[in-house]
């Protein structure tokens, strides 16, 4: 359980304006969207078009690939993008919930919003099980995925509750770019697959809200060793993060040599890891990490941290 006491030291944290609980509620209660409504029955993925935007899925960079090969990469790469979030989202439920069990009844607007967020991420991990399952059947052959979940969460829990908040702050804030930058005005996406992204970015824009309000109030009963210590905390969930992306790149090749036929040589494969890596990097780190909203926060957090944020992110660009 998280330790939400308040500590007999300074706070380091500079304060700001909060997002307001009734107003993100709110804002998250109109969009109150059903899986049903977006796939399932008739609504099925089309498979002669691309998952994922190129600026994410980066196939371009591969000329040794031709353009069916690239497409199927690219639809492989929309499975381990939504596969991963799966991973992800099942380990920040456990996390916001230790996070409001404390004090559920000191503040009911509060607590009704992290609720409200519990029920949407619970939501979407099944929608997203659900695609992977359509995935599956109208793919054709086996595409890896990094896991078990529930060993991937026990090791990013294990970390400082800070270094945790902060990576999840991340990680809702590149959905957010994601969606607006790469996939809202592209009209060369599979429509069910945009589907999917633009109702999961309806919901994760108020997450980030409250995400952001989660790191403030634990932020804000630390010092600044403390923080500094959670910023470590984080970089060492990134290092964990990126070990399992450079075995999902592995997963990637395998999965485009089964589904083509073709066994990619030596230098081609070479190629491919180190393009399709700093794809997944770009994808899962390095585009929450550049984020404006981040570094702001990162800033209250001290100059000093944000400036290191600031300094590894290229590594993941």
């Amino acid at each position: 359980m998280l330790d939400t006491s308040v500590m007999e030291r300074s706070s380091a944290y500079v304060g700001a304006a909060s997002y307001d609980y009734r107003d993100t509620l709110a804002a998250s209660q109109k969009v109150n969207w059903q899986i049903e409504d977006i796939i399932g029955g008739e609504k099925k993925l089309d498979f002669t078009k691309r998952f994922m935007p190129e600026s994410l899925a980066r196939v371009e960079q591969l000329p040794f690939l031709n353009e069916v090969e690239r497409l199927i990469l690219n639809q492989i790469r929309g499975n381990t993008y939504l596969s991963i979030f799966v991973i992800v989202e099942e380990f920040i439920v456990p996390f916001v919930l230790d996070h409001i069990r404390p004090s559920i009844d000191q503040d009911d607007d509060r607590s009704a919003a992290f609720l409200q967020f519990l029920g949407e991420e619970v939501k979407h991990i099944k929608l997203f099980k659900t695609f992977c399952e359509e995935f599956k059947e109208g793919f054709g052959s086996e595409c890896k995925v990094i896991g078990p979940a529930s060993e991937i969460g026990k090791a990013v829990l294990a970390h400082d509750p800070l270094g945790v908040a902060l990576v999840i702050l991340m990680i809702e804030w590149l959905t957010q770019a994601h969606y607006v930058e790469s996939v809202k005005d592209n009209d060369e996406l599979d429509p069910l697959f945009k589907s999917m992204l633009k109702h999961h970015w309806l919901e994760e824009s108020q997450h980030a809200k409250l995400d952001t309000r989660m790191v403030e109030y634990i932020a804000e009963r630390m010092d600044a060793d403390a923080i500094a210590k959670s910023v470590n905390a984080f970089f060492e969930i990134g290092g964990l993060l990126d070990e399992g992306l450079q075995q999902q790149v592995r997963f990637e090749l395998e999965a485009l040599e089964l589904a083509t036929g073709r066994k990619l040589n030596d230098e081609e494969r070479k190629i491919f890891v180190d393009v399709q890596l700093q794809a997944n990097r770009w994808t899962f780190i390095g585009s929450g990490m550049v984020h404006p909203k981040f570094l702001e926060t990162m800033g209250r957090l001290g100059a000093d941290q944000r400036l290191r944020i600031e300094g590894a992110a290229p590594i993941f660009a």
